[in-house]
């Protein structure tokens, strides 16, 4: 009876869920604006009429449109880098983690276009101090990356290593810009796009 009455007391609140569900519809619609008219062609009054809300009373989830855009992006290279680490942390050859980290990535691209273009547009909108964790947490995820490359290609530099990461999430990223084209068939854009992508991790070292 006791350890159910704690239990109780712990759980949220029905108004402390409606409150979170309405920061979540805040952040996924201020994902939606800013890729389609940049973080600096958003207002919160924009913010706000697209949850059915008030500019002001966006106010009471967050400090301003900035802290918007840190929640987003921050909380973006936190879930990359979650994913990278649970690829390799599974184990196995280089080529297997690298095969899972790039089926994670591929997953995330697919799924998160508009976070992506945001990132590619706004990064450097959010305050020093957090930029500089955006960074920091980019870096440990490429890290992952080119842990694996140097066991696969011996021979190869750490240049190189980093070069290949990056062009592999270029081929990746670039699903941001094409994925909701009407133009853009969906079905095997999956498997095409990893296959391209181990192509260019495995390729020699020349």
């Amino acid at each position: 009876m006791l350890a159910s009455k704690y239990q109780s007391l712990n759980e949220p609140t029905d108004r402390e869920r409606a409150k979170a569900e309405r920061r979540e519809a805040l952040l996924r619609e201020a994902t939606r604006l800013f890729a389609l008219n940049g973080y600096a062609g958003v207002s919160l009054e924009d913010l706000g009429a697209a949850c059915g809300i008030s500019g002001p009373a966006v106010y009471r989830h967050f400090a301003g449109k900035q802290a918007v855009l840190i929640a987003l992006l921050v909380d973006m290279s936190k879930d990359i880098y979650a994913g990278g680490c649970a690829a390799t942390e599974a184990g196995g050859t280089p080529l297997e983690i690298l095969s899972r980290l790039v089926d994670f990535h591929t997953d995330f691209s697919l799924s998160r276009p508009d976070i992506l273009q945001v990132q590619d547009r706004d990064l450097k909108s959010l305050p020093k101090a957090e930029l500089a964790l955006v960074r920091k947490l980019q870096n440990s995820y490429i890290g992952l990356w080119t842990t694996e490359l140097a066991k696969l290609h011996p021979s190869g530099s750490k240049q190189s290593h980093r070069f290949r990461a990056h062009a592999v999430f270029g081929l990746l990223n670039s699903t941001a810009h094409s994925a909701h084209s009407p133009r853009t068939k969906k079905s095997g854009l999956k498997p095409l796009l990893s296959n391209m992508a181990l192509a260019a991790l495995t390729s020699p070292v020349v």
